[in-house]
């Protein structure tokens, strides 16, 4: 699961598997946001330890399809599935889904799209957790706290991000390979025609 094989173009199949990931995941959102609600009145920040639900689909998606945009494309529609269901932040959802999106993109986009491993995924759950972290400050939603303050709230959206959008992610998707659903995507390997001789 540590390196892209075949071609690094998007083809139809491609793009409708992230479409379906990005609506279960935009339903998800939507039914995240009470959840998130939910963890406030446990305080100093608790509930930035879950916020990065908000990012998975964009990692889950490229751990399952690894091309270039995968990422984008999944939190982008899954962004505005959760807006078109009625999301609390209404249509600034859809501007965190592009960021969140190229915040995880970048990562992946450094290691040229041929690593989907681990260590990956984290890196790019912590570009999108950062990449919200900027809409936030742009909203006003964290720009008046104190530096203790400031420390727990990015703190625990990073710890969160990376438990959940990049090491739950990442098995979640290590998981659904080995079901063997996820074979007809990727063209089959050197190692699999050597097996057949």
């Amino acid at each position: 699961m540590s390196t892209a094989v075949g071609s690094n173009r998007l083809k139809l199949t491609d793009i409708l598997v992230t479409i379906v990931i990005a609506v279960v995941f935009g339903v998800i959102y939507k039914i995240w946001g009470p959840t998130y609600d939910l963890m406030k009145p446990f305080g100093v920040h608790a509930e930035q330890m879950i916020y990065g639900m908000w990012f998975m689909a964009g990692t889950f998606a490229f751990v399952i399809i690894r091309k270039p945009g995968v990422a984008i494309l999944a939190e982008v529609a899954a962004s505005t599935v959760s807006a078109f269901l009625g999301s609390e932040w209404g249509m600034s959802t859809l501007v965190y889904g592009l960021l969140q999106g190229l915040g995880a993109e970048i990562f992946f986009a450094a290691f040229l799209y041929r690593k989907s491993n681990l260590f990956v995924t984290c890196l790019a759950a912590i570009g999108a957790a950062a990449a919200s972290l900027v809409l936030d400050y742009q909203y006003g939603y964290i720009d008046s706290l104190s530096a203790w303050n400031y420390t727990l709230f990015i703190g625990f959206r990073f710890i969160g991000s990376i438990l959940i959008a990049g090491v739950f992610a990442y098995y979640l998707a290590k998981a659904l390979e080995l079901t063997g659903v996820t074979r007809s995507l990727r063209p089959v390997s050197k190692q699999d025609y050597e097996a057949l001789d």
